[in-house]
């Protein structure tokens, strides 16, 4: 089995190094001269069980996490965000084994059952990843808890800073020319977008979320903030909403809809706007065609999810009666956010392991740093897709984007306070 292992990673490295020890105590070097630039920091891991060497040669997605979130993978020299970034930039990394190509075909076959997300799943998903201890996710989030790609609008600039961009870049997206307009927030999370756009627009919103802790917070944060008569809260699936609104935003929620369920999601949001309205979607998609959700993130992570391609969700816009008025990608931009996250998580790790423990803290961070190398090298993205029901219901060109961001950027300025969470 060992040399199984060597073969393989043999196989899969063509550029750059590794050294691995096996549990039985045998070392070996897999080593490429770089490509270009000077040589990389030296890798090396040890496994202290042959089962899960055994279990990287079968079935590397799914093993390779859980052995180093158990421990039996462990890393001597480097980072595990390291080890996964020289595993996932190389060109065989899109060539796996025999026996992983097997597993694939399965759970594409079986991916229409995984991803059936009716009610009351949807809750019991969303319940798995968010109901759990509220103070984890502010030990690595910004200050408003912004849990989807941030905006950096130039090189070096701070999470708090790029996530408030991506809130200033959406609204202006969503058209808020005039006070009083009524906005669904589908899957508000912790309510930051709501406030802003409530705070900074004039928008009358109503937020809605599966979970329990984040609409308890959002509830605090508003009522904090003197916004409880401008932005409301629910408990409350999607499919059970009732319009018309003039806007409609969703922010990081289409990745737990699940493909069979696209048609209804774009014929209920047609039915959520006015004649006029106009509906922001931003959502993690793939630039690779039709694929599979990671078996490590579906089991560990967000069960029930997808990561789209765009040929996947474009037909069901069409077929729907909703007009696609603008389509961005953000590419790196997510890269660049899970790195930050990554980052703070690490620095605070030793609160993490006291309100978790240590194999939590181990899936946590490869989570992070699998999801980071995922768009560094592997064709993730985030679209961010305009939809109204009418093509005249956004100006003619893109400029009017810049100019609504820089009346929020004046309206930001004048606020007395930041939008912060409640308590804080």
């Amino acid at each position: 089995m060992e040399r199984l292992l060597e073969i393989l990673l043999r196989r899969v490295i063509v550029d750059g190094a590794l050294k691995v020890t096996t549990a039985s105590g045998r070392s070996f070097t897999v080593s490429t001269p770089p490509r270009a630039g000077p040589p990389p920091a030296p890798l090396a891991v040890r496994f202290t069980s042959a089962e899960a060497e055994r279990g990287i040669i079968l079935d590397p997605e799914l093993k390779l996490g859980e052995a180093y979130m158990d421990g039996t993978l462990v890393m001597e020299a480097g980072s595990i965000a390291d080890l996964l970034a020289l595993l996932m930039s190389q060109p065989a990394a899109f060539n796996p084994s025999v026996p992983a190509k097997a597993f694939h075909v399965l759970r594409r076959l079986g991916r229409r059952i995984a991803q059936f997300n009716p009610p009351e799943r949807s809750r019991r998903n969303v319940a798995h990843h968010y109901d759990i201890d509220g103070r984890l996710y502010s030990l690595f989030l910004d200050h408003d808890r912004q849990y989807s790609c941030a905006y950096f609008e130039h090189e070096g600039q701070s999470l708090d800073d790029a996530q408030l961009a991506k809130k200033r870049h959406i609204a202006a997206k969503l058209v808020l020319d005039r006070p009083g307009l009524k906005v669904l927030d589908i899957g508000s999370g912790w309510g930051g977008l709501a406030l802003y756009l409530a705070e900074m627009a004039g928008a009358q919103v109503s937020g809605v979320t599966l979970s329990q802790e984040q609409l308890a917070l959002a509830t605090a944060r508003a009522d904090e903030r003197g916004m409880a008569g401008h932005v409301s809260f629910a408990l409350r699936d999607y499919r059970d909403v009732e319009g018309p609104f003039d806007r409609v935003v969703s922010v990081g929620m289409f990745e737990h809809v699940g493909v069979a369920h696209y048609g209804e999601f774009f014929r209920k949001a047609k039915s959520l706007l006015k004649e006029d309205g106009v509906m922001l979607l931003h959502a993690i998609g793939r630039s690779d065609p039709p694929g599979v959700t990671n078996p490590f993130i579906a089991r560990y992570i967000f069960p029930g999810g997808y990561i789209p391609a765009l040929s996947e969700v474009t037909p069901h816009i069409e077929k729907s009666g909703l007009v696609v008025t603008d389509i961005e990608l953000l590419r790196l931009h997510y890269a660049e956010t899970l790195k930050a996250w990554r980052q703070r998580f690490l620095a605070r790790r030793e609160e993490a392991a006291r309100l978790t423990d240590e194999r939590f803290c181990r899936m946590w961070e490869f989570y992070l740093a699998a999801s980071e190398m995922g768009f560094r090298h592997q064709g993730l993205n985030v679209f961010q897709i305009q939809l109204a029901r009418r093509q005249d219901a956004v100006p003619l060109t893109r400029g009017y984007i810049a100019e609504a961001e820089a009346r929020l950027r004046r309206a930001e300025a004048g606020c007395a306070t930041p939008l912060r969470l409640a308590g804080e």
